[in-house]
């Protein structure tokens, strides 16, 4: 379904990104807690969009995988939030593929999540405009990325985002810049961080919490170093890693991850939710993480 995404007359566009929900595990009482808390930070935030950037569902236990991801966009549906989802790695280890989940979203009537080209790896990769506060034109570009779940035996650890992927990324980039005369301020979202992560920890740009080392791909594509090329990604949010939640720069991109939201996943970090401010016509963002006892959260990283 196509739902235009507006910045507001104040020229602010606000995006809430809920992470490892972990939902569906058979756990009723902490289930009932992520999605109470979903609506509480909707609530107070008002966004715009909700990007839900992986492992929404609790992998294997999941018994009925499409009825609980149903059940989670139950809350922006109820509260007239358009969301985008990308899928983690544990996302589709029940009985529904990231094919079926999609699919099984599609009737959602503010789902604005789609599968993307069928041609390169994974299944929800594609790109959402932001529209002008003024008029139609272009003023912001959001990329998501389906970044898999385990690499082969032969390499170990997680997959990574593979290159057709990046090209594809190119090619978006490319395609904004020529119709809008210069390259969009964007945002990327994906659910496994990339190898950079690591290096944005040490830059001594870096603040939030890191109580766990970043588990990134053992391999790497080169997604970065495109949009370092690009110029227009000005910051990208994973998920995963439940016990970090830190910003770093690197090379002026702000990389960067959403705070675990589900109380079925592990971690000791208490529950919430990142929240990104777009500001039309700037290359810059605003970002704050919201707890769950209703207080904010906010560490100073410059670009």
């Amino acid at each position: 379904m196509s739902i235009p995404l507006k910045f507001r007359p104040d020229g602010t566009f606000t995006i809430v990104q809920f992470t490892d929900l972990h939902v569906g595990g058979g756990k009723d009482e902490e289930d009932a807690r992520t999605l109470a808390l979903t609506e509480r930070i909707i609530e107070a935030e008002q966004p715009d969009l909700i990007v839900y950037s992986g492992d929404m569902l609790y992998g294997k236990e999941v018994e009925q995988p499409i009825a609980v991801l149903r059940r989670i966009a139950a809350v922006p549906e109820r509260r007239q939030v358009p969301f985008a989802v990308i899928f983690g790695n544990h996302d589709a280890e029940s009985s529904a593929t990231r094919e079926q989940l999609l699919e099984g979203i599609a009737a959602c009537r503010l789902s604005i999540s789609e599968s993307g080209p069928m041609d390169i790896h994974g299944v929800g990769n594609y790109s959402l405009t932001v529209k002008s506060s003024a008029d139609s034109s272009d003023a912001a570009l959001l990329y998501l990325f389906d970044s898999g779940d385990m690499a082969p035996a032969s390499i170990g650890g997680y997959a990574w985002i593979r290159p057709d992927q990046v090209d594809w990324y190119r090619r978006e980039s490319l395609r904004y810049h020529q119709q809008n005369g210069s390259p969009l301020p964007s945002l990327a979202f994906f659910h496994i961080p990339i190898p950079e992560y690591k290096e944005a920890w040490e830059s001594g740009q870096a603040s939030g919490i890191r109580h766990e080392a970043v588990c990134c791909p053992r391999l790497n594509s080169g997604l970065f170093t495109a949009m370092a090329e690009k110029g227009d990604v000005m910051g990208a949010f994973a998920g995963h890693d439940h016990d970090n939640d830190y910003v770093g720069v690197l090379h002026g991109i702000r990389l960067g991850y959403g705070r675990v939201t589900g109380y079925g996943g592990y971690g000791t970090l208490q529950r919430g939710a990142r929240v990104i401010r777009l500001l039309e016509g700037q290359h810059r963002f605003q970002t704050w993480i919201r707890l769950d006892d209703g207080s904010v959260a906010r560490y100073e990283h410059s670009v």
